[in-house]
C-alpha cells in the first residue's frame, strides 16, 4: 500500500508545534505496519542545510497558480528510512517563517497543485494521499475537480487529518478563485464559501475521502456550536466518515533512559528522577527540597491553553505547597503574567520565557506534576511526554486530554492523572490542590499513579494500525468501484 502524506511541517525538517511532530513519527511507524509511506512538504528556507546535503533534485516543472506559471523543483532526501519529497520555489519558501504572510493563499495554492503535478514524476503512485490541515486540504478538491480523469490520478483516494480546526485558511473568494482557476460557483454556501470568503479546509472536508482528527473526543465535540468554529453542521453531515484517532508520541524520542539532555537518566525509579528535581530547583533557585512537589507548564502562551484559568487564582496558586516551573512563548499578555509572577513570587514560581526543546525535556523530567488546564485541545503532546518522563498530568477533560488521562480513583487505585470538567477556575484549584494533598501525603497512592502510568502505552504503534484499518477500508471501497 502506497501512502503520500503532503503536510507544511514535518520534523526533523521545519515544525512550529504538534503537526510537525506528527508528522515526524507516523509515517516511520507506518512503515513498519508494512505500508509504503512517504512524505512531501515545502522546502522552506529555515530547514537545516545538514539535512539536505544528500538530497537529489528529481525533477522539474511549471506549475500554473491561475494566470502564473510558476517554476517547480522537487529534491529527494532518505531520513530514518523514510523517503520525503521537498516542494522548492524559492519566491513561496525562501522566506523567514512558515506562516503569516499576505500572499500564504498563493503559497499554499501552489504547494497543493505542484503536490498533484508532480506525482507522475517522482516514481511514486499512491494510493492514498493524506492531507494535513488548511495548507494541503486543497489537494482533494483538485484531485477530483480537475484530475480525476487523467489516467495517472485515477484509483487515489484522500484522507484529511484536521489537527486543529480552529486553524481554517480563508481567504476572499476573489483570491481563493484566482490562485486555484476555480469558477463561482464553488464559493456558494454548500461549497468552499466561509464568512463571505473561502476556505481551504472547507474544501477539504467536503472532498476528502475520510477525515480524521487526532482524538475521539475532539472527533465528537467539533460536532458541536462551541468547539465547531462554524463548521460544525458540515461535521455532523460528514460524521459516517469523520474517525477521531488520537495522536502518538516517538517513544525512541522521548526516553529518560536515553535523553542526553537529562541529569541524571532513568526508567521507573523516582529516585533518579528526583535527582533532575533537585538540579532543576538549584539551577532555577527555588528550595531545593525533594518532598515539595514542582508543578510544570510547558506550553504556547495562547487563551487555548487555559492560561486565563491560571491568571484568575494565580495568588491562591502561589499559597499552595508546591513550586511552579513555567517554559514557553506566546502572547505578550501571558508572557508579562509569568514575568511579574516570577518577580512577586520568587521562592514559589519560576518562568522560563523561551521555546527551548532541551530545557522542555530537563523541566519534564525534573516535574512531579504537569498541568495543562486547556480550553480546547484536539490532542495535546505535553500530557503524553510527561507521563512517558514519568510526571503525573492534571488536565480539563477536553479533547485529547480526556481520552489519554484518566482521573485517578483513591477506592479502585485505578487512573493515570487528576482531571477537572468545567473550564472553571476554582474547579482547577481544587485539582491541584488534591494532587498536591496526595504527593505529598498519600504515598501508596503516588505509586499507584505511577505504576498505572507504566503500563500505558502511548506510541505511535496502536494509532499507526487504526491508519491502517482506514487506508485498507478506502482500498477495498476503490477495488469494489472498479
Amino acid at each position: 500500500m502506497n501512502i503520500l502524506h503532503a503536510a507544511s511541517e514535518v520534523f526533523p525538517f521545519v515544525k512550529t508545534g504538534g503537526l510537525g511532530d506528527v508528522l515526524g513519527s507516523l509515517p516511520k511507524a507506518l512503515n513498519k505496519q508494512g505500508a509504503n509511506v512517504r512524505v512531501i512538504l515545502p522546502l522552506y528556507e529555515n530547514i537545516p542545510r545538514v539535512l539536505l546535503q544528500n538530497a537529489k533534485r528529481i525533477a522539474e516543472f511549471t506549475v500554473q497558480v491561475g494566470w502564473r506559471s510558476q517554476y517547480c523543483g522537487i529534491l529527494q532526501v532518505e531520513q530514518d528510512d523514510v523517503t520525503y519529497y521537498l516542494i522548492d520555489n524559492e519566491q513561496y519558501f525562501k522566506r523567514s517563517g512558515l506562516y503569516g504572510y499576505e500572499d500564504d493563499a498563493e503559497r499554499f495554492a501552489f504547494f497543493n497543485r505542484a503536490v498533484l503535478d508532480g506525482l507522475p514524476l517522482i516514481g511514486f503512485e499512491p494510493d492514498v494521499i493524506h492531507v494535513h490541515d488548511w495548507q494541503a486540504a486543497m489537494i482533494p478538491v483538485l484531485l477530483k475537480t480537475q484530475y480525476a480523469h487523467l489516467p495517472a490520478y485515477q484509483g487515489i483516494q484522500t484522507v484529511l487529518t484536521v489537527h486543529n480546526l480552529k486553524y481554517q485558511g480563508t481567504f476572499s473568494k476573489e483570491m481563493m478563485m484566482d490562485v486555484f482557476g476555480l469558477g463561482l460557483e464553488y464559493f456558494g454556501g454548500d461549497q468552499l464559501e466561509m464568512n463571505d470568503g473561502g476556505s481551504f479546509l472547507k474544501g477539504g472536508l467536503l472532498y476528502a475521502d475520510k477525515i480524521t482528527t487526532v482524538s475521539k473526543t475532539y472527533a465528537d465535540e467539533i460536532q458541536t456550536p462551541f468547539y465547531g468554529e462554524q463548521m460544525d453542521s458540515l461535521l455532523r453531515y460528514r460524521s459516517h466518515d469523520l474517525t477521531g484517532i488520537v495522536n502518538g508520541i516517538d517513544y525512541d524520542l522521548y526516553d529518560p533512559m536515553q535523553d542526553p539532555h537529562l541529569f541524571m537518566r532513568y526508567r521507573d525509579a523516582i529516585s533518579k528522577k528526583r535527582q533532575n528535581k533537585l538540579v532543576l530547583q538549584e539551577r532555577f533557585e527555588l528550595l531545593q527540597d525533594e518532598g515539595i512537589p514542582v508543578i510544570s507548564i510547558v506550553t504556547r502562551f495562547v487563551q487555548q491553553k487555559g492560561l486565563d484559568l491560571i491568571a484568575h487564582v494565580l495568588p491562591e496558586l502561589m499559597q499552595l505547597d508546591a513550586q511552579f516551573v513555567i517554559v514557553g512563548t506566546g502572547e505578550y499578555q501571558y508572557e508579562q503574567l509569568f514575568r511579574q509572577a516570577s518577580e512577586q513570587y520568587p521562592d514559589r514560581i519560576s518562568a522560563q520565557i523561551i521555546f527551548d526543546d532541551s530545557l522542555a525535556r530537563q523541566v519534564y523530567a525534573a516535574s512531579d506534576l504537569f498541568l495543562m488546564p486547556s480550553l480546547f485541545e484536539p490532542c495535546g503532546i505535553g500530557q503524553l511526554i510527561a507521563m512517558r518522563y514519568r510526571c503525573v498530568p492534571i488536565v480539563r477533560e477536553t479533547g485529547g486530554l480526556r481520552d489519554t488521562v484518566l482521573p485517578y480513583n483513591e477506592f479502585t487505585s485505578e487512573g493515570t492523572g487528576f482531571t477537572f470538567a468545567n473550564y472553571n477556575a476554582h474547579d482547577m484549584l481544587y485539582t491541584i490542590g488534591r494532587a498536591i494533598q496526595l504527593y505529598k501525603y498519600d504515598h501508596q497512592a503516588w505509586g499507584n499513579i505511577l505504576s498505572n502510568i507504566k503500563k500505558n502505552d502511548y506510541s505511535w504503534r496502536k494509532s499507526a494500525q487504526k491508519y491502517m484499518d482506514l487506508y485498507e477500508e478506502l482500498q477495498r471501497k476503490t477495488a469494489v468501484a472498479v
